[in-house]
């Protein structure tokens, strides 16, 4: 992610990766997240927004903060099922609409669903 979208405040942006990046699995539950300073540096965003983006996070129960320790990914389970399955509904919504717009019928864009979903476990796509 080096470009940000301008019709969405980064800090939602940032949040939207660290979703996706614990349903990846490229964060764990538990894990420790870098520091507000350090994650600066990477998005090359201010820590201030980076902190904002943890403190959203927080809100949601996906992330929480040990006083003094720093912030970690929520050990809770429950929470990280639900995170998931709130990711894949957004996502499959977002398909769905967009092709719909484009005119596809729902029985077209199951067919090319599959297809590609054939495709790509043969090692095709």
């Amino acid at each position: 992610m080096d470009e940000f979208n301008t019709s969405k405040p980064i800090y939602l942006q940032l949040a939207d990766r660290v979703k996706r990046m614990i349903v990846s699995n490229e964060l764990k539950s538990g894990q420790k997240l870098p520091s507000v300073r350090d994650m600066g540096v990477t998005y090359s965003v201010n820590p201030n927004t980076i902190q904002r983006t943890y403190s959203e996070l927080e809100r949601e129960g996906i992330l929480e903060t040990r006083r003094g320790q720093g912030t970690y990914v929520t050990e809770q389970e429950e929470r990280l099922v639900r995170l998931r399955d709130i990711l894949r509904k957004e996502q499959i919504q977002t398909f769905a609409q967009i092709m719909r717009e484009m005119g596809y019928s729902s029985q077209e864009i199951i067919t090319g669903l599959q297809d590609y979903l054939n495709k790509l476990e043969k090692g095709e796509e």
